[in-house]
This record gives structure tokens, C-alpha cells and sequence, in this order.
């Protein structure tokens, strides 16, 4: 039997437990922050907090101990908040060997260093810890709550080293999880984290009672910002078509699940992003700090993203949403295809 580290015990971490699970032929562990979701998921093997109404299968245990999730373990899952990354796996560190694989299944940006998440790894194993490890990113258009309950989702894991991809595909694919393989690990983590971005932005637009004609536009042009960023850090641009760019982003964009959706839902009703967050009792959308980190990444590449700026402005500088999409829309007039740094 595979043995399989779940690092995160969010919806994501939870989802893809259970779907690992169905197979029977791994033993998971799943690591928890939360010592009552740890007893809950042991005693109940439901996570009620953040994936209520989904079993969780006997092969997962559940455990507070990063030395015992770890222990033994062939492949590494980091499921945990971008912002909590690098602590992690500094904490995780003395307990990582050169054979494990490692998978980032965190979609973000680090805040501070703009770092994408195999970077962090990388800096915090590779240099600090003494061994470069065996990486890749598995991303996608994956609500946590459809991957549990079995709905027919599809994702991709992209790396470097083929055979690591070869190994995750493999062991993580079942007829109803299918994982296809992707050399783009720039392209794969920066779509996965974007898409968040332009999701909050789509759902300012629902918030403010604006129709399917906007929200179209948003998403499309919001792909071309993706894409722009994406191929200037290195990536490819055929990766955005794909299911961590495309795929994700319209998932994102439109789906009720969607954390990121519902929080720019909110501030378009008017409501403030501290009083949003608040009521999300401890879920995370990634895309409040990915927003701040792309736009300082966008700006050292020296590329224009306006839907991200707009976004930024209405998340951290108090601009009125309403405002945002005006500025947007007189912006002067473009050529649609164009990979410039140009924006839009």
C-alpha cells in the first residue's frame, strides 16, 4: 500500500482525502492544525467544519503530529493555506527524506516574497534543509464538496521530473478523479492561483446585480491577464487553455462553492472585506492575498493587469466597486489578441 502525508485539513485536504480513500489501496494520513477537527474526523469521520455531510474513509487517520503524518510516508501533500506554507515546512522539514515525493496542492501566491509554492518548498528544503526535493503541483478545477461526494472531476499534476508525475497520476486517478500530467509547473501553479483573483472580481460584478454579458467579459479577459503574467514568469501559454488555467478560472468564476466568488459577491453588495472575512469562520479565500502578491509580481515583470489592480483597489484601498468596473470599462480601446504587456 501507498502511504500518503495529507498536510491540511481545510475542505480541499479533507476532499482529497476522501477521494484517495475510495481506492483502499493507500494508507493516508491526514494532518490537522485544528484539535477538534482532529477529534471530530476520529471519533465522527466527518470534517463538520469544513466538509459537513462527507465520510471520511477508515484508511484516513487523522493526526495533530507533524513527525507521525510524515512518518514512512512516500508522497507529501501540502494542502495548507499559501500564507502558512513556509512555516510548515520549516516545521516539516527534519522529518522529510530525499525519497518523498512532494505535491503542492495549495493554490496561492506567498505574500511577501511573491513566491509561487514549489518556490517556497524549494527555498525552505533545498537551501535551507540540505537536499533539493522531488516536486510538483497538482491544480485544477476542483470544488472540494463534488471531488468528496464523487462528481467526475478532472485535474493535473505538472512537474519536472516525469516520473514523479507518472507515480502521482497513477495512484491518484480513479474513475471518477482523473489526474493528467503536465510539464508546466510555472504555468499550472500561477493559473491556479490567478484564477482567484478574477473570481473575486466576477463576483463584484454579481454583487452589483450586473448579468451573464459582464461576467463573459470578465472571465475572457481576465484569461488574457493570466496568460500574459503567466508566459512573462515563464510559463506556457497553451497551459492557460488547459485545466489549471481555462478549466479553473470558469469554475472559479461561476461556481456557488467558490469562496473567492462569494467574497467579491459580498463587496459588491457593499459589505467591507473585514467583516467578510469574519463570517467565513476560519475558511480561507486565497485570492485576498493572492491579489496584493500578483500585482506586485505583474509590476516587476512589467505587465499590465487591470481587473487585478481594480480588484486590488477595491480589496485593500477602500475603492468603491462600482467605481472599479467604470474605470475598467473607459479604459482606452485595445486590439483583443495581443500577449503584451500592454493590459487590456
Amino acid at each position: 500500500m501507498s502511504q500518503i502525508a495529507l498536510i491540511g485539513a481545510g475542505a480541499w485536504g479533507t476532499g482529497l482525502a476522501i477521494a484517495l480513500g475510495r481506492r483502499g489501496s493507500h494508507l493516508i494520513r491526514l494532518w490537522a492544525h485544528d484539535k477538534d477537527i482532529a477529534d471530530a474526523i476520529s471519533k465522527r469521520r466527518v470534517n463538520e467544519k469544513f466538509l459537513p455531510g462527507q465520510k471520511i474513509p477508515d484508511c484516513v487517520s487523522v493526526t495533530g503530529s507533524l513527525e507521525e503524518a510524515l512518518r514512512n510516508a512516500e508522497v507529501v501533500v501540502g494542502v495548507m493555506p499559501s500564507q502558512h506554507a513556509r512555516q510548515l515546512f520549516q516545521e516539516m522539514r527534519p522529518h522529510l527524506k530525499p525519497s518523498m515525493l512532494i505535491v503542492s496542492a495549495t493554490k496561492g501566491l506567498e505574500q511577501r516574497t511573491l513566491l509561487r509554492m514549489t518556490e517556497v518548498i524549494s527555498q525552505v528544503v533545498g537551501v535551507d534543509g540540505g537536499f533539493q526535493p522531488r516536486m510538483g503541483a497538482l491544480s485544477g478545477p476542483s470544488f472540494a464538496q463534488e471531488v468528496a461526494r464523487g462528481d467526475p472531476t478532472a485535474i493535473t499534476i505538472a512537474s519536472q521530473d516525469g516520473e514523479l508525475a507518472e507515480i502521482v497520476q497513477r495512484e491518484f486517478s480513479d474513475p471518477r478523479f482523473r489526474v493528467y500530467t503536465n510539464d508546466d509547473v510555472i504555468g499550472v501553479e500561477l493559473g491556479g492561483a490567478l484564477k482567484n483573483v478574477i473570481a473575486i472580481a466576477a463576483g463584484v460584478c454579481d454583487g452589483l446585480g450586473l448579468g451573464h454579458n459582464s461576467i463573459a467579459a470578465l472571465i475572457t479577459r481576465g484569461l488574457a491577464e493570466i496568460t500574459r503574467l503567466a508566459v512573462a514568469c515563464g510559463g506556457h501559454q497553451e497551459t492557460m487553455a488547459g485545466l489549471a488555467g481555462l478549466g479553473d478560472l470558469v469554475l472559479t468564476c461561476t461556481g456557488g462553492l467558490s469562496r473567492n466568488r462569494g467574497v467579491g459577491v459580498e463587496l459588491g453588495r457593499g459589505r467591507k472585506l473585514p467583516e467578510i472575512i469574519a463570517g467565513m469562520h476560519g475558511a480561507v479565500a486565497e485570492g485576498v492575498f493572492t491579489t496584493h502578491a500578483s500585482v506586485g509580481l505583474a509590476r516587476s515583470r512589467g505587465i499590465e493587469m487591470p481587473i487585478a489592480e481594480q480588484t486590488h483597489a477595491i480589496l485593500h484601498e477602500g475603492k468603491s466597486p462600482a467605481d472599479a468596473i467604470r474605470e475598467l470599462m473607459t479604459r482606452s480601446v485595445k486590439s483583443e489578441i495581443a500577449l503584451s504587456s500592454s493590459g487590456l
